[in-house]
């Protein structure tokens, strides 16, 4: 990366900094009256990010131990946010998977999200917009080509 790039680069991150901090925090307040931790969250954002799991996959990606995840999933189960399955080719392994219900509830949490980009890009002018676009166009194609292809837009 030349001297330049890394001076964009540095820009474009301290102005994401500058952004965020200008951003009124607003936790919306589905998110304050979820009865959930948040190690409960994580693995429904695993299982959301990464599909039905073994239980040993979702211990590795929260870094904790298998009984510690076991009993995460347990409760989640309870609540009936996740779905517990047996594995087609290996009965003994456990797969846990979002329930139609946990799907909804991180469906929700994402239109969150998004409501507040479009607060963002409220105001803007169609010009504007039109750049805003093609700037995510680009970080897109390129997220695309680092993961290997994928959809590139």
């Amino acid at each position: 990366m030349s001297r330049n790039e890394a001076a964009l680069v540095d820009e474009i991150l301290k102005m994401s900094g500058d952004i965020f901090s200008a951003i009124p925090i607003a936790v919306p307040a589905e998110w304050l009256s979820l009865d959930l931790t948040v190690a409960q969250l994580r693995v429904m954002l695993v299982l959301h990010a990464r599909g039905a799991s073994r239980m040993s996959v979702i211990a590795a990606e929260m870094d904790v131990a298998l009984s510690t995840a076991t009993g995460i999933v347990d409760n989640l189960v309870k609540k009936g946010l996740v779905m517990r399955q047996t594995d087609p080719r290996d009965r003994r392994r456990v797969i846990a998977a979002l329930a139609p219900a946990g799907q909804e509830l991180i469906n929700r949490l994402w239109l969150s999200g998004q409501f507040q980009i479009e607060q963002l890009l409220d105001g803007l002018t169609e010009a504007q917009l039109e750049k805003a676009a093609a700037v995510a166009r680009m970080l897109y194609t390129n997220i695309s080509r680092q993961q290997g292809g994928g959809d590139a837009r």
